[in-house]
């Protein structure tokens, strides 16, 4: 009896551990629908512990990620871009780890829009 219940703590434990701490270590590729048409980006992570760390590339131009963090199944960062007459706009992203392969994704672009998005990793 007691090995039985050792044997499910364990695998409740192991299943708990691949859910929260899904590694988003690596390439990840997503089309975004904006106000000014389709948008492909490619973004790299890098996850040390709690931080995330990479780039955010957009028509071949990367931009620094900072302030990225995963905790659990969310995940978060900021990326700043200028864009056109507006300057440097910060772009703050807010996410859930649904799967080893899919982040479901919420941006706020500075004052100007709110999207949401599916990113997949690279294959």
């Amino acid at each position: 009896m007691k090995s039985n219940l050792a044997a499910v703590v364990c695998l409740a434990l192991t299943a708990l551990a691949t859910v929260s701490g899904a590694d988003v270590t690596g390439k990840w590729t997503t089309t975004i629908d904006t106000m000014i048409g389709a948008l492909q980006y490619q973004y790299e992570f890098k996850v040390d512990g709690a931080k995330l760390t990479g780039t955010a590339t957009l028509d071949g131009e990367p931009a620094t990620i900072t302030d990225g963090k995963v905790e659990g199944d969310a995940i978060s960062f900021v990326e700043t871009r200028t864009l056109g007459d507006l300057g440097p706009t910060k772009i703050v992203y807010s996410g859930k780890i649904v799967s080893a392969d899919q982040i479901n994704f919420k941006r706020q672009v500075g004052e100007i829009a709110n999207e949401e998005f599916v990113a997949k990793r690279a294959k």
